[in-house]
């Protein structure tokens, strides 16, 4: 049997067709790999991992340019600039990724929230107070109600801020009730300055409702009643609360000593501090119980205290009241004292280390609430 030729010469070409349609496939199929993901991401995310983000943000917007329907090359992008400050490029980025047709709602959301960000770090508040106000009832809104309680916060809104507060509460996203206090008390300072002690002694009292367990509603009413000429009530208010907050007490010592002097209770509130000095000892109980005692007696508290635990601070305040043997150096012993112990009598912010020499209720520094210990540095 011969074999037919003209079989081979019509498989050739037909082979060599296929072969060439199979390599077009490949290269489309290498395109569109390349389209998915294109090399800048990588670079950029190269640059990104050691820290190089100039060079980052070059390759992500060469990504970008390549490939414009990435939207998560745009948050990279807008997530960079925001870090290195450049809000403006920031908001561009996602602003255009809220202009597209193509993203879907959980997208749409994030980019709001992100664009929400680049105002806040900008220091626009009022655009940004707009941008998180469109994120209610989406995934990211209890995210948004914290920002906007910031924003609030920062320009001294207080009844937005309550009123952000109770949505956050009432959402279960924790215990507003002492920030709560805070913020009818910050309402009630201004009315005592424009002397309306009437809607000044509301706020507080309804602030000491809102948070039975906080000390400055209490310190603020117990000072509202001294300037009223009402010593014996403030003495009562402050008493009420060292028993119920004894971790408060520092706090309240000075306080409650000049309101029992006022209403002639010197006896009780010694009494009660003392009492308070000898279960957790404190440097503002011991300087109350001092001033109190009064005399050598009253001075002697302050060897008790040595006795019980060092303190440089004690041992200043005792020494100059003491006779030393070259009286003629006294002077110079006791400022090199005083100038050693002024830092240890500092309050630190738990949050952030900020360190003040009067107790904040927030914090100047990282603007946290209730973040000062009622001791002083010594003594934590």
């Amino acid at each position: 049997m011969e074999f037919d030729f003209t079989w081979l010469l019509l498989g050739l070409p037909t082979a060599f067709a296929l072969g060439w349609l199979a390599s077009r496939l490949d290269i489309r199929q290498l395109r569109i790999a390349d389209r998915q993901a294109p090399k800048a991401y990588f670079r950029g995310l190269n640059f990104l991992l050691n820290e190089q983000q100039d060079l980052a943000i070059d390759a992500f917007i060469e990504a970008v340019q390549n490939d414009p329907d990435t939207s998560e090359l745009h948050f990279a992008l807008g997530n960079l600039f925001r870090r290195r400050g450049e809000y403006e490029r920031a908001v561009r980025v996602h602003e255009h990724l809220l202009s597209r047709g193509d993203l879907n709602q959980a997208e749409r959301e994030r980019a709001q929230y992100a664009l929400a960000q680049d105002f806040v770090k900008a220091g626009l508040l009022d655009r940004a107070e707009a941008a998180l106000s469109k994120l209610k009832g989406s995934a990211f809104e209890a995210q948004a109600l914290l920002a906007l309680l910031a924003i609030y916060e920062r320009s001294r809104d207080w009844p937005q801020a309550s009123l952000v507060a109770n949505q956050l509460q009432a959402a279960g996203h924790g215990d507003f009730s002492q920030r709560q206090a805070h913020y009818l008390c910050e309402q009630a300072s201004p009315a005592l300055q424009k002397e309306q002690p009437e809607a000044a002694l509301a706020l507080l009292e309804q602030a000491v409702q809102t948070a039975p367990q906080a000390a400055r509603p209490r310190l603020a009413l117990a000072a509202l009643q001294m300037h009223g000429g009402h010593p014996l009530t403030a003495f009562e208010t402050l008493k009420t609360h060292a028993e119920q907050a004894p971790a408060a007490i520092p706090l309240i010592a000075d306080p409650l000593r000049v309101a029992a002097l006022g209403a002639g209770r010197s006896d009780e509130a010694l009494r009660l501090l003392q009492a308070q000095q000898a279960a957790l000892p404190s440097l503002d109980v011991l300087d109350a119980i001092v001033a109190l005692d009064g005399g050598d007696q009253g001075r002697d508290w302050y060897i008790q205290h040595l006795e019980r635990e060092p303190s440089l601070v004690a041992a200043a305040q005792w020494i100059a009241g003491e006779k030393l043997e070259h009286e003629q150096f006294h002077p110079l012993v006791q400022r090199a004292l005083d100038h050693a112990v002024k830092p240890l009598q500092r309050y630190r912010c738990a949050a952030c280390g900020f360190e003040a020499v009067q107790h904040f209720w927030q914090c100047p520094g990282c603007q946290a609430w209730d973040s000062f210990p009622a001791r002083r540095i010594e003594e934590l």
